[in-house]
């Protein structure tokens, strides 16, 4: 079996965020990483929408990313620390939309390594050093430079390792021009190694270390070491030489602290609590990111605390001394991995989980009544401040990034009956996780629904003035009349337009000198720009049937099958062309291309006959309406379409659409609902490279529209498509809207790319804004962390078990804050019962939302749970049943009895109570039995079966119930009072974490084992392992293909597909009494048969859900994944051997034609735990459409086939399984 990897959604999570001139004009971008790839995001400063402009796949881990400015330069670089061992810089040239590699370094092995540097990285403000830094001893620092052609300049590395130091964070110190300095935050483990007591690591202090680049001698010294008081985990660089005191900030557990060399003493404050917080008082309080902001005259910084809140710090200093640091409450966001300030006043908040944001800074706080903290406050040792968080007040969100990061569990399903299926998936963590589903599509915003006075069939939008911005007036025709409507503030109808208004429109447009032409049955009328009207009648009793219109032709078709062509001469009048072309049959549709600036006229007619064929006519003066080329088609044409795409007007800012070369598609919808996009070739005419998708059951009609300043085709089918080019790559994605009739370009102020469109009798305004995006998603809230679900067969509705460990359950917290209040009221005095009382109210009675404010930490060991059953298609929540304190639902397995009626389901939940994590510990725990109803709303409780251990997996298997209770498999039947056990099997190693059945067999995955296959023999009740994996594997979930194979996946993100060999017997015939396989221990101190690894390899994240299934209609099975990281991924199965060998050759010359960017070897990643076998990587083969042309082309040749039929063959094995 040999597989093929498509990414079809990207990974979703950030986890390093920077900013800076990148693209080196004034605009600020934001680089972010996303665990394996690199994406430069855009916000538009008028509309506040994050734009991305380009994202790269860099197979490798990025461990660290920075920004880094030469001094004086005025565009920024960025350094990427990732598994490589390699330092790499990086510029993006915007011309080009692309990364180049500036520089790659090479320092050490491959791989996340403890003392291979790249874990850190350190720049000097003045950029001229770059410092990078292991965990553990090696540190290197690299001086920038510019050589005489202004190009970066690396030199070779100076050492700054020390031996036996861990390193927890490090920055470049800001001194002005002086010697660059770097300061780290270490810890020295020699003593605690050496001492087997374990007191001397009790009493080892973490050290704030200088180190300085002498820029001299060349060479980096330990300047200056201090230990600190708390255990820090991050430093702040604060700005230093004429803007600022220099030094640095210390966030550690509890304080932050200023310190600096020389005479500066130390300034310390306490991190301020919220008052009357739920946590534990005793909890330790870290801030976990933080972004700067500089401007000439001042500076101040964000840091967030891991509750979400987030304070303005600011330093007030007394001649370069600094004498006090001022905390001030800003805003609550969610927890961030990382936060952006940008000089547009934007605040970007990459989320730690969940959808990320970007939020405009509407106030600095200064100067409103929130309490100003001080570190010049008197406080006694230990104490700290409070503040009462409140919603926003600073900060503006303006847009909001959909994150699936993390995906817990998914299904792929069509629950809501829409013959695609959708996926269903659990997201999220704690307060702000979901239930999403999402579906294949663009996701569409109505701006505007207006009614029509009857069922209109066709709708244009044209421009007064040819190089007018937006449209000014929308055209609709009727059935027997054209009603004119102009564009303004509101939408109203106008009669002074000049079109004729008793007669339906066959087509409208604006002609290229501000003239506008309308081509009704009768006749042409073409309108002036000082509004004089010139008509042309059609002769005698022919009418026209179909026209073609651009800037400067007109081609009309009478019937009859006769062409007569129009053009504009100089003077700006229509003349008709001497002769007239007779077809040979009817004239079904046409097409005609726009006019490129800069020339006079299109030169190429496609016409649709009624005799299944398109043909292209020249409209050239020198063989005009000559016949260059046919093409026959299986049906008739409904509608043709000729658009360039593949390129922008290239325009030098949106580099986001722009690509190598354009080219003149013709697109061709046919009468059985079919899509054919033909190469058109400029010169001769000719048409190749057809490519054909099937759109949906109605004819499907082509329309062209304009987005991302460059051309595009809508196709309208059963259900609406875009066809659009998008970063080097060709999308033809539906719209997730209802079904709509036709439809033209629209551009307003309020929507510069929009779509108007008609459906039955209403006029509609849509918006696309989500381009390159494959799913659109609707969202529910869940309350806790969702593990697991299952659909209920005949409702289709879903049961969720969501369980939080670090929580209270609401219980808990009604009786947690009415003790709280209780002990306010003591606490006060004789005279201040009242204001003790109104304060106690106003605790109770708040109601902050903890998916902002985020769960109260209750401790370890402490968990709450819920079950809950919803309509995923409406979101509705049926019943929702709460556990008790400390008791956690692990598993959940829906299980028909052999000794119940058949028509009743039972719900198994498997429930671990009071359960340690580290050290695992847990000595009880329940199955509950719940018998649900057939509509499948109500949970009716049936018994409760106490158990030994954690029940982590549940399966039904032929009418009984297969449990994994810690490292026991058990078989359990329905009993009146309990769930009697029949059978148990001890043999798994460690602890079981999912069990399959297929027919007999049994597939249960060990939590580092992998799989072992199991049999239940009922003669001898015996559950017998009969055969398991060669390899050790941490699995996470498993997916049975078929009774021999089974698909796994472990927690390092590799997925592996084991078969058992043909002559494997499950049937333990030749041992009657059934005890020769429980003493022999076979092979390998495992099971005597083993099963063969067939193909794996490594996808770099950790794999949650692996399912084999259809993703569109008529499509073939594939092996869908989804990741903690939010990628949804699909494993296909080639069907040919010559299909293999293709795209083996062609992984093979991208490979060494185009290695990842960050320096690290493609193969040696795809096999970082196991090698990659029998999988082919299509996320590399798929950057064949973004090389330089001049390497497709010599690919292509090594491939004997041109660049468009390798493109073909990628985007054809796409379609095949999915989108």
């Amino acid at each position: 079996m040999y597989l093929y990897n498509i990414t079809l959604q990207r990974a979703t999570a950030i986890t390093h965020a920077i900013h800076g001139n990148f693209s080196g004009t004034k605009m600020q971008e934001i680089v972010i990483s996303r665990g394996k790839s690199l994406e430069v995001l855009r916000p538009d400063p008028n509309t506040g929408k994050v734009h991305t402009l380009l994202t790269v796949e860099i197979f490798g881990v990025i461990r660290s990313l920075m920004s880094f400015r030469l001094t004086g330069g005025t565009k920024d670089y960025v350094i990427v620390g990732s598994d490589s061992g390699r330092i790499v810089i990086l510029e993006y040239i915007p011309t080009k939309n692309a990364f180049e590699k500036v520089h790659q370094e090479t320092f050490g092995k491959s791989g996340v390594r403890r003392i291979v540097p790249g874990q850190y990285l350190a720049t000097d403000p003045r950029g001229r050093a770059v410092m990078i830094g292991a965990v553990e001893k090696q540190k290197l620092a690299y001086i920038l430079n510019r050589d005489a052609q202004a190009r970066l300049t690396i030199s070779s590395p100076l050492e700054a390792h020390k031996s036996n130091t861990l390193v927890y964070h490090m920055v470049g110190v800001d001194v002005g021009y002086d010697n660059p300095m770097f300061a780290c935050l270490e810890i020295d483990y020699e003593e605690a190694d050496s001492d087997p007591t374990g007191e001397a690591a009790q009493k080892t202090q973490q050290t704030l270390t200088f180190y300085e680049l002498d820029l001299g001698v060349n060479h980096v010294v330990r300047k200056y070491s201090e230990p600190l008081e708390e255990h820090a985990n991050f430093l702040v660089t604060v700005p230093g030489g004429d803007d600022g005191p220099s030094g640095v900030l210390i966030c550690s557990e509890n304080y932050l602290t200023y310190k600096n060399l020389g005479d500066q003493h130390d300034i310390r404050c306490p991190i301020p609590r919220r008052r009357n917080d739920l946590d534990d008082p005793e909890r330790g309080m870290i801030f976990v990111c933080s972004a700067t902001h500089k401007t000439k005259s001042m500076f101040f910084f964000l840091a967030q605390t891991e509750q979400g809140d987030i304070f303005k710090i600011t330093l007030e200093t007394d001649e370069d001394m600094v004498t006090e640091i001022k905390l001030k409450y800003f805003d609550t966001v969610p927890v961030a991995a990382a936060m952006c300030v940008l000089k547009t006043g934007f605040l970007f908040v990459a989320s730690e989980f969940g959808n990320h944001y970007l939020y405009q800074i509407a106030h600095l706080g200064d100067d409103d009544d929130e309490l100003e903290f001080s570190s010049a406050m008197p406080l006694e040792e230990g104490d700290t401040f409070f503040f009462a968080p409140r919603s926003l007040r600073n900060l503006v969100l303006v847009d909001e990034m959909e994150s699936l990061s993390p995906i817990l569990s998914c299904r792929v399903a069509d629950l809501a009956g829409e013959d695609t299926p959708q996926l269903y998936m659990l997201c999220g963590r704690g307060p702000r996780s979901s239930l999403r589903v999402l579906r294949h599509g663009l996701e569409v915003s109505e701006m505007a629904v207006s009614e029509l006075p009857g069922n209109p069939n066709a709708v244009w939008t044209v421009k007064r003035r040819s190089d007018d911005e937006y449209d000014a007036y929308i055209i609709v025709s009727f059935v027997n009349a054209t009603l004119v409507l102009s564009i303004g503030e509101t939408v109203e109808e106008v009669t002074d337009s000049g079109f004729l208004g008793t007669t339906p429109t066959l087509s409208c447009s604006a002609l290229s000198d501000d003239a506008l032409v309308q081509v009704y049955p009768g006749g042409i009328r073409h309108i002036c720009s000082d509004k004089r009207v010139n008509e042309w009648k059609a002769p005698g009793k022919k009418t026209i049937v179909k026209c073609a219109v651009n800037q400067r032709q007109v081609v009309i078709a009478l019937s009859g099958g006769e062409l007569a062509y129009f053009e504009m001469d100089p003077t700006g009048q229509l003349h008709e062309y001497k002769e007239r072309k007779r077809m040979n049959s009817d004239v079904v549709c046409m097409a005609l291309a726009n006019v490129t600036p800069g020339e006079q006229l299109s030169l190429f007619l496609a016409v649709g006959l009624a005799d299944s064929t398109v043909r292209i006519i020249s409209l050239d003066p020198s063989d005009c309406l000559a016949p260059r080329s046919i093409q026959g088609l299986p049906v008739c044409a409904e509608s043709l379409c000729i658009v360039e795409m593949g390129c922008t007007d290239r325009d030098a800012d949106n580099a986001a659409a722009a690509s190598t070369t354009s080219t003149l598609y013709l697109n061709i919808g046919l009468q059985n609902g079919a899509l054919l996009r033909n190469v058109l070739d400029p010169v001769s005419g000719e048409l190749s490279d057809t490519r054909t998708r099937y759109l949906g059951s109605r004819p499907v009609k082509l329309f062209r529209i304009r987005m991302q300043q460059s051309e595009a085709v809508l196709a309208m089918s059963s259900r609406s498509w875009l066809s659009y080019y998008y970063q080097s790559r060709f999308y033809l994605t539906p719209l997730s809207y209802e079904s709509l009739e036709y439809a033209s370009g629209f551009s307003s102020e309020q929507c510069p790319e929009g779509i108007v469109a008609i459906s039955t009798n209403t006029l509609r305004i849509l918006a696309l804004e989500k381009l390159g995006a494959v799913f659109n998603q609707v969202s529910f809230p869940l309350e806790y962390t969702p593990r697991k679900f299952i659909i209920h067969p005949e409702s289709n509705n879903l049961i969720i078990t969501e369980t939080e460990h670090n929580a209270y359950t609401e219980e808990t917290k009604k009786q947690r804050r009415l003790q709280m209040a209780e002990e306010m009221k003591e606490a006060a005095g004789e005279e201040e019962q009242e204001l003790a009382k109104e304060m106690a109210d106003a605790f109770l009675n708040e109601d902050l939302p903890e998916s902002v404010f985020s769960a109260p930490k209750a401790g370890h060991g402490m968990w709450a749970s819920t079950l809950r059953i919803m309509d995923p298609v409406q979101g509705i929540t049926h019943k929702l049943i709460r556990l008790e304190q400390n008791e956690a639902a692990m598993s959940s397995v829906l299980v028909k009895f052999q000794n119940q009626p058949q028509q009743i389901l039972f719900l198994i939940v498997g429930i671990a109570k009071d359960f340690q994590l580290n050290p695992r510990h847990c000595n009880s725990g329940y199955l509950d039995t719940y018998k649900i109803d057939p509509m499948g709303r109500e949970l009716e409780f049936v018994h409760r079966t106490p158990v030994d251990e954690v029940p982590m997996a549940l399966c039904a298997y032929n009418g009984l119930l297969l449990a994994g209770v810690g490292r026991m498999l058990r078989l359990y039947d329905m009993g009146k009072k309990k769930l009697l056990r029949k059978c148990e099997n001890k043999h798994i190693p460690n602890g079981i974490v999912n069990i399959q059945a297929m027919g007999k067999r049994i597939f249960v995955s060990d939590v580092q084992e992998s799989v072992f296959m199991v049999r239940y023999k009922r003669a001898e009740n015996q559950l017998i392992i009969f055969a398991d994996d060669t390899h050790p594997r941490w699995i996470t979930c498993t997916n049975v293909l078929d009774y021999d194979t089974v698909a796994v996946a472990d927690k390092f993100g590799n997925i592996a597909i084991m078969r058992l060999p043909p002559n494997v017997s499950d049937d333990v015939e030749e041992d009657p009494t059934g005890h020769k396989s429980l003493w022999d221990r076979g092979l390998l101190n495992g099971a005597s048969q083993k099963a063969d690894t067939i193909s794996t390899f490594h996808v770099g994240e950790t794999v949650t859900w692996l399912q084999k299934a259809t993703l569109i209609p008529g499509g073939w099975e594939s092996l869908i994944y989804t990741t903690l990281s939010g990628t949804v991924g699909v494993l296909v199965p080639f069907t040919s051997r010559e299909d293999h060998d293709f795209f083996q050759h062609l992984e093979m010359h991208m490979r060494s034609e185009n290695p990842p960017l960050c320096g690290r070897d493609h193969i040696s990643y795809r096999s970082y735990y196991y090698p990659v076998k029998n999988v082919i990587d299509g996320d590399l083969c798929e950057q064949y459409n973004s090389l330089e042309p001049v390497k497709q082309k010599s690919i292509a040749s090594d491939l004997d086939r041109t660049p468009a039929e390798v493109s073909k063959k990628l985007e054809d094995i796409r379609t095949r399984y999915a989108f």
